[in-house]
């Protein structure tokens, strides 16, 4: 069964902290929880670190912790390193009964940076098998915590394409996951039904986001930066008419596959031009319709 959730970069971004500053985290709280209806929701730099007082925090809007990212820093540093650097975040998931972590590499990533999207790492095949088994090697780690490690592939970073996706999942495995996020996937050059359909067998969260293509041509013509796409509105939610990403074939393809996890609405944009409750609420809606169409089953 599946359930829905949001990530608080709608409203007060995490990369940009200027976005949605003046937004008080008891407005965003009380929106996705009480006025929207979201079952979850994720990571973000308001919440508290504390484990229990983050748990206590949410619960009191009638949300459950999804999960948060966490930064790897393989190319740069030993898997020892990295397990050590990933404890305090595993502690905080295992007490609020999460079941994956969001890992992606951004040691070298250009993603918070104010370089052009063009200038983005890539590794060759060498590279990307080495870098595939000190995922693994973490990725044990963690299941061995009873968590699922979820790689989320992203703009700016060594797993971005889908040719970066394809041999990234190849040079991993079994204890490697896929975090499948549609609008990554699709600013990224890929078609997310056929990229969906590769790695489906290993996809263990996926983020409903969408693009505007119009946005989308303008960044890489003016080989502009991650977040001046972000600033200037290339992200948006799924049921947007200005978005490209099809969501009702990927949710078919969930349901062929009996995926049971969650469905997460990730799609920053600046809450002051386009106000976070109407596009959230817009974004569930439109999942919830898609999920009854394409008999994926909501957990009651």
């Amino acid at each position: 069964m599946i359930r829905f959730g949001t990530n608080p970069i709608a409203w007060a971004n995490d990369d940009d902290h200027t976005l949605g500053a003046d937004i008080p985290t008891e407005r965003i709280l009380h929106e996705a929880g009480t006025l929207i209806g979201f079952d979850g929701i994720e990571n973000g730099h308001r919440w508290p670190n504390d484990p229990e007082a983050l748990r206590v925090l949410l619960a009191s809007h009638g949300l459950a912790f999804i999960s948060g990212w966490h930064s790897l820093n393989l190319l740069a540093h030993s898997v020892e390193d990295e397990i050590r650097a990933i404890a305090p975040h595993l502690d905080k998931l295992v007490h609020n009964g999460c079941k994956v972590v969001i890992v992606c590499e951004t040691s070298n990533s250009v993603q918070r940076l104010t370089r052009p999207l063009s200038s983005r790492p890539v590794l060759d095949a060498a590279a990307m098998r080495d870098f595939g088994a000190k995922v693994e090697a973490v990725a044990a780690h963690c299941a061995g915590r009873g968590i699922d490690l979820v790689y989320h592939h992203h703009m700016g970073t060594v797993v971005q394409s889908p040719e970066d996706i394809d041999a990234f999942m190849a040079a991993t495995g079994p204890h490697t996951k896929l975090l499948f996020d549609a609008g990554h996937c699709w600013f990224g050059g890929g078609d997310p039904q056929a990229v969906l359909a590769r790695h489906i067998g290993r996809v263990k969260h996926f983020h409903a986001k969408n693009v505007r293509p119009a946005i989308k041509a303008r960044v890489e013509a003016g080989n502009l930066s991650f977040m001046d796409g972000v600033r200037a509105g290339v992200f948006t939610v799924p049921g947007d008419q200005d978005g490209a990403v099809d969501f009702e074939p990927l949710l078919a393809l969930l349901a062929a596959h009996a995926y049971d996890g969650w469905i997460v609405i990730e799609a920053e944009q600046d809450p002051a031009i386009r106000n976070p409750l109407l596009y959230q609420t817009l974004g569930l809606h439109t999942l919830k319709r898609l999920a009854g169409k394409t008999g994926l089953t909501p957990a009651p």
